[in-house]
This record gives structure tokens, sequence and C-alpha cells, in this order.
């Protein structure tokens, strides 16, 4: 899996997987145009759909009905190091069999058993030089 982030203006920027490209911003109180979710939100989203894939997931193995699952996600900042915890997944849907289902996850179980992380800085190429 990889994704693209290109910087387009101001605290704006473009994010490109396969076809697909959406915007992440900030609110105009942190000097963005609030055209696009923030960074943490898009985690949450990311939390949010991939349980709900498995809850869909579940009722299609099992010829249930799909339509209408539903479910928000929230989640605290906190402090020292500044981040995102105290995720709730709220899902609209009660079979017993589905909750286990979501909690398989794939994004839920990557913040359970938290990946390691590599920051590396990478140098555009220098333009050549028409000889």
């Amino acid at each position: 899996m990889e994704v693209s982030i290109t910087h387009l203006d101001q605290v704006k920027f473009s994010i490109q997987s396969r076809s697909q490209t959406i915007l992440c911003d900030q609110p105009a109180e942190n000097g963005g145009a609030d055209s696009g979710m923030t960074p943490p939100e898009l985690l949450l989203a990311s939390l949010g759909s991939c349980a709900a894939f498995y809850a869909v997931q579940y009722l299609s193995s099992r010829k249930l009905a799909r339509s209408g699952v539903r479910g928000t996600v929230t989640a605290e900042k906190l402090k020292q190091p500044a981040r995102v915890g105290d995720f709730r997944v709220h899902v609209t849907e009660q079979r017993e069999g589905l909750m286990r289902s979501v909690h398989h996850c794939l994004i839920h179980n990557t913040l359970l058993s938290p990946p390691q992380i590599q920051i590396e800085r990478t140098e555009e190429p220098a333009a050549c030089a028409a000889a």
C-alpha cells in the first residue's frame, strides 16, 4: 500500500492512492480553508470505515441485510506526547457475531499493536542541466 501526498496551498494537501484523491486541510482557526478533513479526522475515518467494512462483510457472509450499517468514531486529543487516544467505535448493528467480526478490523488491530514507523528524509533529484 502506498499513498502520495502533495502540498497544494497553505496547509492543504492532496492525498492520492491508486486512482483516488482526497484533500486534507485545516479549519480556518488553524490557517486552512476547511476544504478537507484534518489528519486526525482521517485517522478516525480510517478506523470507522474499516469497522463498517468488517460489519458489512459479516452480514454479507450470512446473507443478512447490509443496508443501514452506520457508526461513529470519537477520540480525545491527548498530551505528552501530543496524540489521539481513547478511541470509541460505535456500530449501529448489535448482533454479537457482528461485533466480534468488527474486532478483526485491520486498522483496529494496527492501533492495538502499534507498528514501527520510520521517518526518512528523501531529497528530490537535482534537475539535469542541459549540455
